[in-house]
């Protein structure tokens, strides 16, 4: 079969490799959209020695967010069958360590991704994966848009476990795809007023349509300020970091009421620096976010079966396997600003 395979920095590669084996309480899977993010050409998350739990190294098939139709079920499979259209929940755990124990899967201590970690990846025609990793799609909701129920769940943890309530004010920094997402999970659970920070223009507009009540540049205007002034010179209740960028993070904090809560969503490049006694002297939290807790995909699933979240507009192009680096990685770097998420159309749907 084809997939698409990464073997290391700046190395992408399309290649034949064996079609994967159904096991016993397995599915096979034919991926039909996959969504894809920024990607500047390290490993990241994908092991360079053997991950503790596949047992793979690179090279390793790419595509974490993806939706598609089952092809074929292993022995002991008897709650799905062949046609059956599933969003695909990648996370890799071992159910055995403390973090597990406590049901929080995705704090694992050995924690990795399905197409990043091993265990195959949406970007290539078939998978095989645990019925544990499954989430049925209503009728109501199309494939493409089951591929985008990986990035809407991130944004829909951090709102749920954060300390965020009807009333709130929330600052999202960030216009990107967490961001957007951030905002549809606010604006489903009931927040009247989302601020959010973001300097591209396009992605201004993004934040607007998907539900922003304010728009602040802060390359041209004092966020602190503007924060204050919306929430009678009290400042936000939560923020929601979506961007990774040490000066957001430094006016955040100010924009931050006593008591108020930063929440990091972002994978930060390099090491940021807080100052304690920021949070110390105003009483203020931070707190990390780690992806979504097993549950969060169904919940963002009745979501979007409910309309209570519409996100079809974040896709802001499709294309298909063979144009993934070109016209999908490298677009993403190259128009960052033009997009929020390129599907991949690898099969049907």
């Amino acid at each position: 079969m084809n997939a698409l395979r990464f073997h290391g920095q700046n190395d992408l590669r399309y290649e034949e490799i064996p079609i994967p084996q159904v096991g016993d309480g397995q599915v096979k899977v034919k991926p039909a959209w996959v969504g894809i993010h920024e990607w500047h050409g390290g490993a990241n998350l994908c092991p360079t020695t053997p991950h503790p739990i596949t047992g793979e190294t690179v090279p390793l098939t790419f595509g974490h967010e993806f939706s598609g139709t089952i092809e074929e079920v292993g022995k002991n499979v008897t709650e799905y069958k062949p046609g059956d259209r599933v969003a695909i929940q990648p996370i890799i755990y071992d159910n055995t360590c403390g973090a597990c124990a406590d049901g929080l899967q995705n704090c694992c201590w050995s924690n990795g991704f399905i197409g990043l970690s091993g265990w195959g990846g949406g970007l290539a025609d078939h998978i095989v994966v645990p019925t544990s990793t499954l989430y049925r799609l209503p009728d109501n909701v199309p494939l493409e848009i089951g591929a985008l129920v990986e990035p809407l769940a991130v944004g829909w943890h951090a709102v749920k476990i954060s300390p965020f309530k009807t009333g709130d004010v929330a600052l999202v920094l960030g216009g990107g795809p967490i961001g957007i997402s951030t905002i549809l999970a606010l604006k489903a659970k009931g927040c009247e007023q989302i601020i959010v920070s973001e300097v591209s223009k396009k992605r201004q507009e993004f934040a607007k349509t998907f539900g922003a009540h304010h728009v602040v540049d802060p390359s041209k205007e004092d966020l602190v300020a503007r924060c204050r002034g919306l929430t009678a010179n009290q400042g936000v209740h939560v923020v929601y970091d979506c961007a990774g960028v040490q000066a957001a993070l430094d006016q955040a904090v100010h924009a931050t009421r006593p008591r108020g809560c930063i929440v990091n969503i972002a994978i930060w490049e390099k090491p940021c620096t807080i100052n304690t006694n920021d949070f110390n002297f105003k009483e203020r939290m931070y707190m990390g976010i780690a992806t979504y807790q097993v549950g969060d995909f169904q919940e963002v699933i009745d979501a979007l079966s409910r309309g209570d979240m519409d996100p079809k507009e974040m896709i802001t192009r499709r294309i298909g396997l063979s144009e993934v680096v070109e016209e999908g990685f490298r677009r993403l770097i190259e128009d960052k600003d033009n997009q929020v998420k390129i599907l991949v159309r690898v099969g049907g749907g």
